[in-house]
């Protein structure tokens, strides 16, 4: 095991799951560390009546890394629907507030759910205590709440997290430091992507390593958080919250999406993300441009395969 080369992934939502199971498919050592600002949906229940952190990223992520049969898998991620205080509650939600009440400690319950559905790698909130996150927009006014942030419909200017004084886990710091790789994304820019390097001592790491940094860029724009915003956009975005340029490459989509898709998500202010190629060398990045993506019901998402093979292959990449 000591020659595997290890990988640390950071993020949340819906994007971090698809790199995560496309790298579960090499022989890699795996750490995932994901955010916990939620509080909207079943999450943001727990997190208030439990006064825990968030589970709904954290349980995203132990499934796309589990090793169960697909109806265990679907059995986690099964959402009531009922008249009762279950409405809107996910199983794998309360299987994980369950396990932070047995064994005292959120990290704990994580780590024992973890080794119940068998996971390839290790999964670590960013903080193991409950944080709030809010957003400064380009015209000075103040939004607070995760899920509140994209609803305000304004230009975000920076991002930030109550307490300040956050703790990263021990864990997280030693991966970080042992990596090879460290990718950040694919995700909601400011709500999913940032906040894991807002924890104190996190993106300090990060800058420090030696390991490659790859951004894996967005498809398409997010209303209330990137609209309009070019490749380069998401990269600045990172910068001006980390204050030094740490990122060596990013990943980005030349498939073509069809016009039918695109009338859809013009509907909903969503445009492909556009390649801004001179920004991009202007900030020193190199740019990995290759067809990224699938479309599932209707939606566009990252193609958990290519994501997967793109990144192990700049594992042989020399650092500059």
């Amino acid at each position: 095991m000591a020659d595997r080369k290890k990988i640390v992934a950071i993020g949340g939502g819906t994007g971090l799951p698809a790199v995560l199971r496309g790298l579960k498919r090499y022989p890699v050592d795996i750490t995932a560390i994901v955010t916990v600002a939620d509080d909207g949906g079943s999450s943001g229940k727990l997190r208030s009546d439990l006064q825990i952190p968030p589970p709904g990223d954290i349980r995203n992520v132990l499934v796309s890394l589990s090793d169960v049969e697909p109806m265990f898998e679907r059995l986690l991620q099964h959402r009531f629907k009922s008249d009762s205080e279950l409405n809107g509650h996910s199983l794998g939600n309360l299987l994980i507030a369950a396990l932070t009440s047995i064994t005292g400690d959120f990290v704990k319950g994580v780590r024992e759910l973890s080794r119940i559905l068998n996971v390839h790698g290790q999964v670590l909130p960013a903080a193991d205590q409950m944080i709030a996150l809010g957003a400064v927009m380009s015209d000075g006014t103040i939004v607070e709440g995760e899920s509140q942030i994209p609803e305000a419909n304004k230009r975000i200017e920076h991002v930030f997290l109550k307490p300040s004084d956050i703790r990263p886990l021990p864990e997280s710091i030693r991966a970080i430091r042992e990596a090879d790789l460290i990718t950040l994304g694919p995700g909601s820019l400011y709500t999913s992507v940032i906040p894991n390097l807002l924890v104190p001592e996190i993106a300090d790491e990060i800058v420090r390593a030696s390991a490659q940094k790859v951004y894996v860029c967005n498809v398409m724009t997010q209303k209330g958080e990137t609209d309009h915003y070019a490749a380069s956009d998401h990269i600045k975005a990172i910068y001006r919250h980390v204050a030094r340029p740490f990122i060596d490459t990013i990943v980005v989509n030349s498939q073509p999406i069809k016009v039918d898709l695109l009338k859809r998500y013009a509907a909903e202010d969503s445009e492909p993300v556009r390649i801004d190629w001179q920004a991009l060398n202007q900030l020193n990045i190199d740019v990995v441009h290759t067809p990224l993506i699938k479309t599932l019901g209707g939606v566009v998402r990252h193609d958990e395969d290519i994501v997967g093979k793109t990144l192990v292959s700049l594992l042989t990449k020399k650092k500059v």
